[in-house]
C-alpha cells in the first residue's frame, strides 16, 4: 500500500494490546531510547497516557491533539510512528475516508534478557552507547547471585497448603489481556517477484513460493549476505522433482556459499561469547570458577577447537554449533558447556540426536547461565546413572564390573583450590592454553 499523507484532522484511537508495567517503561527508557530516539520514547509514552483510566482502549483524537501536547510538527510524529513500529512497540492500522482513522496498538518491550541476547539490537545498543555507558547497563540489569549451596530449600508446594472442592457452577474463560511482544519486524532484502520472474514457470510449483518459503529465504539472505542474483540460482538448484524449495538443501547452500565467500567461516555468531550481564562475578579462584570463567570467555567456534588440541572442526560440527546458537537460541557459555559434556561421555563425539534431547529439557527449564547448565549436567547424569546401575542388579547374568567413566573436570567435586589434583590442573592449563 503507498504511503498516505496524514493530517491534523485525521483520527486515532489506542488500543493495548498487552500488560505494560512499570519495569517494562524503564527498560523502553533505558534500551529502546538510546536506539529509537526520544521523540519516539515520548510518543510511545503519550499513548500509553491517552489510554488513562480505560487501560484497554483509549477515546477517540485528532493528530492535532498529539501536535499540541509533543509540541512537535506532524511529520516528526509520523517519524516517530515508524521507529516504533520498525522495532515492534507498535503495529498502526487505517481506514481510509474523507477523514482517515487510526488504530494504534502497542505491544511490550523484550525484556532485559531477551534485549542483551537479541543479535541485532543488542550490536546497535552497543555502537549507539559506547562501551562505557553499555557496561554500566548491563551492571544495572544483572542480577545479583547468592550462593545457596548450604541452604535447604523449604518452599512449601501448592497442593501441601490448598485443597481443592467440588464448584457448583462453570466458570468461563474470559479474554484477558497477557504480556504480548510483536515480532522484529524486517524489510524484505530479496526482491521476489524479480526472483520468481527469473525462473521458468514449468520449474517451480505454484505452492512453492508460500509464506513459510518467502520469510526462510529473506532469513538466509540477510544472516549469509546473499544478494538478489545469487539467490535467485540458489533457489532454482535446489528445486526437486515436484517444483518446490527442499528447505534443508536451501540452508546449506547458502551456508556453503557464504563459507566459500569467506574462506571457511560462519557467520560471526558462531564467534560470540557468553553476554556480559550472564557471566560470573569474578573474584573466585577456585577451579569451578576457572572452568565457568572459560566456557564463558571462549567462543564455540574456539572452544571446539580447543577440544581438538587446535584442529579445525569439521562442517558438520560447526553447522551443529550454529543450529545450537540461532535455531535453538542457546547462549555460547552454555553450547560450550555442552560441547565439553558430549565429547567426554561419547568418545570425543558431538552426536546430534543426544546433544537435541539435553537442549530440549535445557530449553524447558530455561538454562541461560554456565553454572546452571553445568550443574544441571552433572545432576541428570547422575540420576541416568542411578537408574542404569539398578537395572544392571536385577540382571543376574550380567556380572561384569561396570567400565570406568571419563566425565568432565567439574562433575563430583567441589573444585577447590586445595582438589585441584596435579593430573587435572594440567588438563585446565592444556585447555586453556589451547584457547590462548
Amino acid at each position: 500500500m503507498k504511503s498516505l499523507t496524514i493530517l491534523p484532522a485525521d483520527s486515532y484511537v489506542v488500543v493495548n494490546k498487552t500488560v505494560i508495567t512499570d519495569l517494562d517503561k524503564s527498560i523502553i527508557s533505558m534500551l529502546y531510547q538510546p536506539i529509537i530516539g526520544y521523540v519516539a520514547t515520548s510518543l510511545y509514552l503519550t499513548f500509553l497516557n491517552d489510554l488513562d483510566k480505560m487501560m484497554v482502549m483509549s477515546g477517540e483524537y485528532t493528530h492535532h491533539h498529539l501536535m499540541t501536547i509533543m509540541q512537535l510538527r506532524l511529520d516528526s510524529i509520523v517519524n516517530a510512528r515508524e521507529r516504533l513500529e520498525a522495532i515492534g512497540l507498535l503495529k498502526t492500522y487505517v481506514k481510509t475516508d474523507s477523514i482517515n482513522h487510526y488504530v494504534y496498538m502497542l505491544y511490550s518491550p523484550l525484556s532485559a534478557s531477551e534485549f542483551f541476547s537479541h543479535p541485532i539490537l543488542n550490536v546497535v545498543l552497543y555502537n549507539n552507547l559506547g562501551k562505557e555507558e553499555y557496561e554500566h547497563l548491563i551492571n544495572f540489569y544483572k542480577i545479583p547471585r547468592i550462593n545457596l549451596r548450604e541452604y535447604e530449600d523449604i518452599t512449601k508446594s501448592f497442593t501441601d497448603i490448598y485443597k481443592t472442592v467440588p464448584g457448583r457452577n462453570e466458570i468461563s474463560l474470559p479474554d484477558i489481556a497477557t504480556h504480548t511482544k510483536a515480532p522484529l519486524m524486517m524489510e524484505s532484502k530479496i526482491d521476489f517477484d524479480m526472483l520468481i520472474a527469473s525462473i521458468p514457470q514449468s520449474m517451480y510449483n505454484e505452492k512453492c513460493f508460500n509464506k513459510d518459503t518467502k520469510e526462510l529465504i529473506n532469513a538466509l539472505s540477510i544472516t549469509y549476505n546473499i544478494d538478489d542474483f545469487t539467490m535467485q540460482n540458489l533457489v532454482r538448484d535446489n528445486l526437486n522433482e515436484k517444483g518446490l524449495i527442499d528447505k534443508n538443501d536451501l540452508r546449506k547452500s547458502c551456508r556453503n556459499y557464504y563459507q566459500y565467500e569467506n574462506d571457511g567461516e560462519l557467520p560471526t555468531i558462531v564467534y560470540r561469547t557468553q553476554p556480559t550481564y550472564l557471566k560470573k562475578p569474578e573474584g573466585d579462584n577456585s577451579k569451578w570458577a576457572r572452568m565457568v570463567y572459560t566456557f564463558e570467555n571462549t567462543s564455540p567456534y574456539k572452544f571446539l577447537k580447543a577440544q581438538y588440541k587446535g584442529a579445525e572442526p569439521t562442517k558438520r560440527e560447526l553447522k551443529l554449533v550454529e543450529d545450537l546458537l540461532i535455531d535453538q537460541k542457546l547462549n555460547p557459555g552454555v553450547v560450550n558447556v555442552l560441547i565439553s559434556y558430549v565429547l567426554k561421555v561419547n568418545n570425543q563425539k558431538l552426536n546430534k540426536n543426544y546433544m537435541e534431547a539435553i537442549v530440549g529439557q535445557w530449553k524447558r527449564l530455561k538454562v541461560e547461565t554456565v553454572e546452571d547448565a553445568m550443574r544441571l549436567t552433572e545432576k541428570e547424569h547422575k540420576k541416568i546413572k542411578k537408574m542404569l546401575e539398578k537395572k544392571t542388579e536385577t540382571q543376574k547374568y550380567y556380572k561384569r564390573s561396570p567400565k570406568e567413566e571419563k566425565l568432565p573436570a567439574w562433575f563430583d567435586k567441589e573444585l577447590t583450590k586445595e582438589d585441584i589434583s596435579k593430573e587435572e590442573q594440567e588438563e585446565l592449563d592444556s585447555l586453556i592454553n589451547n584457547l590462548i
